[in-house]
């Protein structure tokens, strides 16, 4: 089957694009809707406790750890596990797969973005291609091309086709909206998705989301079943991707702080934003949507989404950063040597 993956941070606004490719016709058009807000560099300092809540300083001359024996099951999320098991339990996904996925559909969006934006190295826009090698280090993997392209839309996405190295596109907008760490975070966001290996199913909800389209000889509700089951796992599959950029971060503040700029940011006013108060936002939902009304409303708002909220994002990543396993791979790290 064709390995076509492409990875939306969030979804830009363009041009819609029809196709033919046999007898699967699509025509994929992008939301002018951002606010599916997606993904996330510096060491660790001291560790203190505060309230019952371990906190790390950060420590901006430090060196960042790497994981040199990192594998994609050390931080994967549990429901991207869970639904990962679902997909492969759904017959007949391969074939699926390879009437989606031909040599039209690959050149098409391979030249799409490779015409139109800017191909980063160390000698063109050398700050992001360093922070790309960069965090491709610290999770080790092999760092994909990255380009910049001029667009309105804060966004990041990535695209990998057998046989070609993949790469990693960001939005100038984007580039305005965050600070470099922060920048870097949502580089290893995308890092994340070519390191678990998202592959074909990630295309498939891509392309779900992205436009229309018509499976033949795929009945309406076996498609609709199938679209819903791809959305879940692509959900999930965010979580863990938001657990890459924090291994690269290595400061929640600095996760949490991308998901609140691209949920309400703007860079003139973005010194007054505050993370601690985003989190409190966070847990004043999860209060909210506590009883049953507020269930039911909140599994009706999630259902639309192809990312899960920001303020439940912000959550997790507060959370795992915390946790016991995080902890772990921190201490399995080494400094990187500069």
């Amino acid at each position: 089957m064709a390995s076509l993956v492409l990875s939306s941070f969030c979804f830009p606004s363009q041009k819609s694009c029809s196709f033919t490719s046999s007898s699967l016709r699509f025509r994929i058009r992008a939301p002018t809707d951002s606010r599916f807000g997606g993904p996330l560099f510096v060491g660790f300092g001291s560790v203190k406790k505060r309230n019952g809540r371990i906190e790390a300083s950060v420590d901006s001359t430090a060196h960042p750890l790497v994981f040199r024996d990192l594998d994609a099951d050390d931080f994967r999320h549990p429901l991207d596990k869970q639904n990962t098991l679902l997909l492969r339990a759904i017959p007949g996904l391969n074939e699926i797969g390879r009437a989606i996925l031909g040599t039209v559909t690959e050149q098409i969006m391979l030249l799409e973005n490779i015409g139109t934006s800017i191909l980063v190295s160390k000698d063109q826009l050398p700050e992001l291609h360093k922070m790309m090698i960069e965090a491709a280090g610290i999770l080790n993997i092999e760092p994909p091309d990255l380009y910049v392209r001029q667009s309105p839309v804060p966004n990041a996405y990535t695209l990998a086709i057998s046989g070609k190295k993949p790469f990693v596109i960001i939005h100038t907008s984007l580039v305005e909206l965050l600070t470099r760490k922060e920048l870097q975070a949502v580089l290893a966001h995308e890092l994340g998705h070519l390191k678990c290996d998202h592959g074909v199913w990630l295309t498939f909800a891509n392309l779900l989301t992205l436009g229309s389209y018509h499976l033949p000889g795929l009945g309406g509700f076996i498609a609709q079943r199938l679209e819903e089951q791809l959305i879940r796992w692509l959900r999930a599959a965010e979580l863990t991707c938001d657990r890459a950029a924090l291994l690269v971060a290595q400061d929640p503040k600095v996760a949490i702080s991308v998901l609140m700029k691209l949920t309400g940011g703007c860079p003139s006013m973005a010194d007054q934003l505050n993370v601690d108060a985003f989190l409190e936002q966070a847990h004043s939902y999860e209060k909210a949507s506590s009883s049953p009304i507020g269930w039911y409303i909140r599994n009706a708002q999630k259902r639309q989404l192809s990312h899960p909220l920001p303020v439940l994002r912000a959550r997790e990543i507060d959370e795992w950063s915390r946790s016991r396993e995080y902890r772990s791979l921190l201490e399995r790290a080494t400094q990187m040597s500069m």
